[in-house]
This record gives structure tokens, C-alpha cells and sequence, in this order.
């Protein structure tokens, strides 16, 4: 272990006085669907008994209570009718009113951020054509979580100006969810793969994608289950399981598209499949340049479905629209992934956390496999000893990889550290600051978990590490430090 240098200066990250408080006000419609068909039924039955008059006032009463609350209200209640449609016996033309109404029944509005909103993470976007010169352009990501402690993911933007100050856009009061596409194309052979991983590759399986070509849509693998059921008569549990996890695995992953008049603070990505069916955490955005000088955004980030967790991709050029995928291979595993922004040597690399202690660092040819892992370092200083990982994905500096830890220690304490990897073997540690950079302050001891500060990415400008932070997992506030501070206190502890 390095001895602790009792002569240099502890370095301390400032923070702003920017504090970013979860939103109550803030909420989505969703889809609520009672239980079991003959609770629709008894529900429609029941609406359609309503003589005219009565339904066009409930449901005048309704628009005017609901309709500043969301955009296309009245687009969401059709859309949620749609959904029970098939339930209304044939023998009752309905009107566009008792069909919105019947709407109204089935939906259900969830404020996303009820509970909390933490774990933030910075990327710098291209400049808007309004924004005064010499400032930097970002979009700031957010896990919100509300009732039933379901996470998802929220967005804010905003600017960095020339003074180095920063200012967040106006808060849109709608928030909305996108359009969702699950006709993906798949790979058969990723797909084959991670069913192998999940323990769900039989015999069953194996006829299942053998029926379907190279690459499949979700349309194809729906048809030729289609096929496996088309007799009416129920099938073996051995051919149902292998059928539904067939299924759970395709609808992981999938395509969302915003429309283009929505704030960026209107946008939210609320679970989708059942993978995620109880959260989405986490998510570590990048800025991602690819070989050719392209650019585009990934996340890692973790899917919850109560009982196990998926590591998944989130793959944007434009935060408007996202393709959400499935990462695979044995050591996709485990939580707190973090990409680096670009290839080292033809490879792509990663900063991960599969044994819940240490920091590991990932090498692949293909983004979305990972076979190979090896553990980086292990927890060395107090403020760490419980366990370490990443807080974002590394930035590259001339010296090296700048990369924000989180370290947890005693009362379970989370604070923030800083280190520097090698630029072309990211695997060598060419420096760590001995002490944290950022502790829990008595404001960050109150909250939903006590004694917490976490981040999930940070950036630079103009010679400044800008770290969004969670407080006490519920709010979030921005602390900075000086680039040149950082880079001598890291070369006082040089370890080459």
C-alpha cells in the first residue's frame, strides 16, 4: 500500500451551489391494466352502462383536470383504449367519447422522481445556434425513481459559458415517454449466445432459432412460436419456458423514439421489458468517437427485474432516438460498467465491478461482447475498504486516463477519488490520489441513503473536471476542480 504523503496539500473538490431537487410535479401517463381479462370486461361493462350525458361529463371532467398535465392527452387515452379494445363486445358501436373514457379507466399517471433523483452523468453535445460563443454545450442524465421504487432514466441540458458557469435550459412541465419499436433485428448467433449464459439453452431452444434465418426480426421469432402453439393444446413446461425466455430476452432489447417537439427535460426512458421491469439504474453515458471521427452516445446501465439484473447498452446520436440492446459474454456481469470513449489498440475497453468489491477493466473486438476481465485494483484506502469501482467513464487527458472512483467506507460512507491509467495499457495505474476528493457533508448525511456522494460521469472544460454528484441517492448537486491541481497532486503520487 502507498504510504500516505503527510506534506502534500489534500485536494478538495468545490462544490456549487446548484442544488437539483427531484420534482413531484413531474409525471408520466402509463398503461393500468387490472388483473386477469374478466376485470377489463367487468370494467367496460360498466362504463358502457353510462347513459351519454353522464359519460361526456366524466369525461369533460377528466380533460379538465388531466389535460395541462400532459401533452396529447387525448392521443394517450386513445392509444390506451386501443389497448382493451379487443374486450368490448362487438355489439356496441362506441363513440370518440366512450372510447376516451373507457381510456381514462385504463390509465394511470406515475410521478417519476416521487422518491428521488441521483447518480447524474455529463456529456459535452454540439452547440445550439442561440448559445453565446465560447461556451460548451451539455446534456446531463439522471436516474429518477419513484412509487415501487422503479428507476428511469430523466435528461436535463444546458450550457457551460466562457467564465466557466453553468446554466441549466428551462424545465419543461411535461414529461413523456417515447414510441416504442421492438421489431429489432436480432443476431442469431449473440442470441444463441446469451441464452447459453442465462442457463435457458435446451433443445427447445435450439429448434427455435434454427427455424429462424441469421438475422431475425421480433415478428420472426413471434411467428414461428406462433407455429409451436398453433394446435390450441397446452405445451410441455419444458417447450413454455424456454418459449418465455425466448421472449424475455428479445424484448430486452429494442428501439425508442422521441418526438423532436419534446424538451430534452421532457424526455424520460421508463422500463420497457420485463428485464427491467423494476428499474433501470444507473446509466454512465460517454461521448463515444469511433475510428472514422463520428461520434455517438453510449450508456451502460443496469436492468432490474426484482430477481436479476441485465447489463444492458444504450447506443443515441441525437437523444431523440435510442436503440437499448443486451450486452453479453460471461463477464458482461455485475454493475457500475463504464466505457472508455474511444478504442486503445483496435479494442474496445471497459471499467466494471463483477465481484461487488473490486475495480476490473474489460478488453473486446465487439461492443456488445465481453469475455475477458481482470481485476485492476482492490480497495487500498480507508475511505474504500468496503468496496471501489468507477463513477463514470475515464476522460482522456495527454498524461493519461483521468478517472473518478467511488470508494465506500466506514458507516458505509460513499466518497469520490481520483486516479490515472496509462494511455495505451489502461490496465497500469500510473497514479491514485491517496485521499477522497469528495466526501458526504452534513447536507449529503440527509436523505433517502444517508452518507452518500455518487457519480456516474464527469467532463472537462477549459481546464476544469466538472462532476455531477448524487446526494444521499435523492438529490444531486456539482462539485469542480482545477485540471492543473489534479494532474501535480497525481504526479507527486507517480507510481512509475
Amino acid at each position: 500500500m502507498m504510504e500516505i504523503s503527510s506534506t502534500a496539500p489534500r485536494l478538495k473538490a468545490r462544490r456549487k451551489s446548484i442544488v437539483i431537487n427531484p420534482n413531484i410535479g413531474r409525471v408520466i401517463t402509463r398503461p393500468y391494466l387490472p388483473s386477469g381479462e374478466e376485470r377489463i370486461r367487468k370494467v367496460i361493462k360498466r362504463v358502457l352502462s353510462l347513459g351519454e350525458d353522464e359519460a361526456c361529463t366524466i369525461l369533460e371532467t377528466i380533460l379538465h383536470e388531466f389535460s395541462h398535465r400532459h401533452r396529447y392527452f387525448r392521443e394517450t387515452l386513445q392509444h390506451n383504449f386501443e389497448r382493451v379494445a379487443d374486450y368490448v363486445p362487438s355489439a356496441h358501436p362506441l363513440s370518440e367519447e366512450r372510447r376516451l373514457l373507457i381510456g381514462t379507466y385504463f390509465t394511470a399517471e406515475y410521478s417519476v422522481e416521487a422518491a428521488a433523483l441521483f447518480n447524474p452523468s455529463i456529456v459535452q453535445v454540439p452547440n445550439q445556434e442561440a448559445d453565446p460563443e465560447g461556451c460548451c454545450r451539455f446534456v446531463m442524465s439522471f436516474r429518477a425513481t419513484g412509487e415501487g421504487h422503479i428507476s428511469s432514466i430523466e435528461f436535463r441540458s444546458g450550457i457551460i459559458d466562457k467564465n466557466n458557469d453553468i446554466y441549466f435550459d428551462p424545465l419543461s412541465d411535461y414529461v413523456r415517454t417515447p414510441r416504442i419499436h421492438t421489431d429489432s433485428s436480432y443476431d442469431r448467433h449473440l442470441f444463441r449466445l446469451k441464452l447459453q449464459e442465462m442457463g435457458a439453452s435446451n433443445a427447445v431452444t435450439q429448434q427455435l432459432l434454427n427455424k429462424l434465418p441469421d438475422n431475425f426480426t421480433f415478428s420472426d421469432l413471434q411467428g414461428i412460436i406462433a407455429k409451436l402453439q398453433n394446435n390450441g393444446q397446452p405445451l410441455p413446461q419444458e417447450k413454455t419456458d424456454a418459449i418465455n425466455m425466448a421472449l424475455w430476452l428479445a424484448q430486452s432489447n429494442y428501439e425508442i423514439l422521441f418526438r423532436p417537439d419534446h424538451q430534452i427535460s421532457e424526455r424520460v426512458i421508463f422500463p420497457v421489458s420485463e428485464s427491467e421491469s423494476k428499474g433501470i439504474e444507473d446509466a454512465r453515458f460517454v461521448r463515444f468517437v469511433d475510428d472514422d471521427g463520428s461520434v455517438i452516445y453510449y450508456a451502460t446501465y443496469t436492468a432490474y427485474n426484482g430477481e436479476r439484473i441485465l447489463p444492458q447498452l444504450i447506443e443515441t446520436r441525437d437523444f431523440l432516438s435510442f436503440k437499448i440492446s443486451t450486452l453479453n459474454g460471461k463477464q458482461a456481469q455485475g454493475k457500475g460498467m463504464a466505457l472508455f470513449p474511444r478504442k486503445i489498440r483496435g479494442q474496445y475497453v471497459m471499467l466494471s465491478r463483477q465481484d461487488g468489491e473490486n475495480n476490473m477493466i474489460m478488453l473486446s473486438d465487439n461492443l456488445h461482447f465481453w469475455q475477458q476481465a481482470k481485476t485492476l485494483q482492490e480497495p487500498e484506502f480507508p475511505y474504500e475498504f468496503i468496496q471501489m469501482g468507477n463513477s463514470g467513464s475515464p476522460i482522456e487527458m495527454p498524461e493519461g486516463w483521468l478517472v473518478v472512483t467511488h470508494g465506500v467506507g466506514p458507516m458505509r460512507t460513499y466518497s469520490l477519488g481520483i486516479e490515472l491509467l496509462d494511455l495505451d495499457d489502461p490496465s497500469r495505474i500510473i497514479s491514485r490520489i491517496d485521499e477522497p476528493i469528495l466526501v458526504p457533508n452534513e447536507h449529503d448525511r440527509e436523505g433517502y441513503v444517508p452518507n452518500v456522494v455518487y457519480s456516474c460521469g464527469a467532463m472537462i472544460f477549459q481546464d476544469e473536471l466538472i462532476i455531477p454528484y448524487a446526494s444521499a441517492d435523492q438529490r444531486c448537486g456539482i462539485a469542480t476542480l482545477q485540471v492543473p491541481d489534479v494532474m501535480a497532486r497525481l504526479a507527486q503520487n507517480s507510481r512509475s
